[in-house]
């Protein structure tokens, strides 16, 4: 494993043992030692390396939001009345806890969200009464997502 600046390098084994853990982060350490055919202590000692690099940022449980009764995903485009209003608009959704995801774009918008909500309703009122009323927000651009065809991580 070599890190230069901005690229970490990972080998062969770091490669198996970051999939068995994408598949499943749930996945005992020393089964997958026996797979891959390593000590535990040398996986233990492999990922502290992989993210101390930067390169693993975390476990995590996902939540299916369908079953909590949030069934609308969309994406919202923001247009700002000026590029100083952004990081006044980015603390303010902050503060939203439907927004889930906020990045900064070229194009027409100044800044893309993903929102869950629970219906139709709930995303009208989420954008009439908290997204519209932020102070720098001109307009907005939604989009529904119908259904999501692709939810993958990148490959190693």
């Amino acid at each position: 494993m070599k890190s230069n600046q901005k690229q970490t390098r990972i080998d062969g084994i770091d490669k198996k043992i970051l999939r068995y853990l994408m598949e499943d982060a749930r996945t005992p350490i020393l089964e997958i030692a026996r797979n891959i055919g390593i000590s535990g202590a040398a996986i233990h000692q492999r990922l502290r390396k992989l993210e101390k690099s930067g390169l693993l940022s975390g476990s995590k449980f996902i939540l299916n939001p369908k079953v909590l009764g949030y069934t609308t995903t969309a994406y919202i485009g923001i247009f700002l009345d000026k590029a100083m209003s952004n990081p006044y608009a980015v603390q303010q959704l902050k503060k939203i806890p439907e927004v889930l995801e906020c990045h900064y774009t070229t194009g027409n918008w100044s800044i893309l969200i993903k929102v869950l909500c629970r219906d139709n309703e709930h995303l009208m009122q989420l954008l009439n009464k908290k997204i519209q009323q932020i102070e720098g927000v001109s307009r907005t651009e939604t989009f529904i997502s119908l259904d999501q065809s692709i939810n993958r991580q990148i490959q190693i």
